[in-house]
């Protein structure tokens, strides 16, 4: 039975980040990564109100990031179906699979049910009763490979929870040291549509407005938003600037894009995150605004 909804604190942040797994000589050092990590994440759900109590389904969960404060919000008597289709064997340096077998040995994995499954065959393979009170697509929607792939899953989720909750980077910068990060995403997913086997962390990348717009065709309907502006230690804005500065990245214009026009405007763009990284005279790069949302 849930609970009316009370807000987790932001320093519980400290003892979520505990729970993942960490190199046993320095556990200190990768917890402080895991830390702001956290913070970020508890915003998100104080903003989505889930009670404790609550059941929740967790699309495209990876290695339990978003899973570990979900799982802390909804406490004891609530339960995390956490689903993901990535090969156990995916991810440095710890796996999904050793990622999500540490959680679930620690404090919270009693609450936490791991799903190696495409979502949708998930839902499919499940009793048409099986209903949750929420569903959770956090950070996932830029991962997937069409906007098909979200109108189609939108459509499976309806009548299987009662609200559904988005949190997915806004593509705005409150902060002027975000928008190197902007700018790289930008480039970042106009590379990948040029690549058909992309297996790039973007890959479909959705504005705010054409999330609401697919999700309102599908029957779902807008009940709140909310912009969350992350802290300063959060890195995922200068992974992803970084990415798009690399030599790499140029490499990759290369063999995937065979248009010379394109390939001077994946350059181009490119050149703008350089430039826009400058133009921060030596200030390190923000991870850009996070739009937060409630569909029912």
């Amino acid at each position: 039975m849930t609970t009316p909804f009370s807000p987790l604190a932001i320093s519980a942040a400290k003892t979520i980040a505990q729970y993942h797994i960490a190199p046993e000589a320095s556990p200190h050092g990768q917890h402080a990564v895991e830390v702001p990590q956290a913070e970020h994440r508890i915003q998100l759900v104080n903003h989505w109100r889930i009670p404790r109590g609550s059941r929740v389904l967790e699309i495209g969960c990876g290695q339990g990031t978003l899973t570990a404060v979900l799982a802390e919000a909804v406490g004891p008597d609530g339960h995390v179906d956490a689903v993901d289709p990535g090969s156990p064997d995916y991810g440095a340096p710890w796996t999904l699979g050793q990622a999500q077998a540490h959680l679930s040995a620690g404090p919270v994995g009693g609450r936490i049910a791991w799903h190696n499954a495409e979502p949708e065959a998930f839902l499919a393979g499940r009793d048409g009763g099986d209903k949750w009170d929420f569903v959770v697509l956090g950070h996932c929607i830029w991962y997937f490979a069409a906007p098909e792939v979200l109108t189609s899953l939108l459509v499976a989720l309806r009548g299987r929870a009662g609200t559904l909750l988005i949190a997915e980077y806004a593509l705005t910068a409150t902060e002027k040291a975000a928008v190197p990060h902007v700018l790289a995403s930008m480039a970042r997913a106009f590379l990948e549509a040029h690549n058909e086997a992309s297996e790039a962390n973007i890959r479909c990348l959705l504005s705010p407005g054409v999330i609401t717009d697919l999700a309102q065709e599908s029957g779902w309907h807008l009940d709140s938003e909310a912009i969350v502006v992350p802290g300063e230690a959060l890195q995922d804005g200068s992974w992803e600037t970084g990415s798009v500065k690399s030599k790499s990245f140029l490499e990759e214009i290369t063999k995937h894009v065979d248009d010379t026009a394109v390939q001077s405007l994946l350059r181009s763009s490119r050149d703008a995150v350089t430039r826009a990284v400058v133009a921060l005279h030596e200030n390190d790069v923000r991870t850009m605004d996070v739009w937060v949302a409630r569909f029912r």
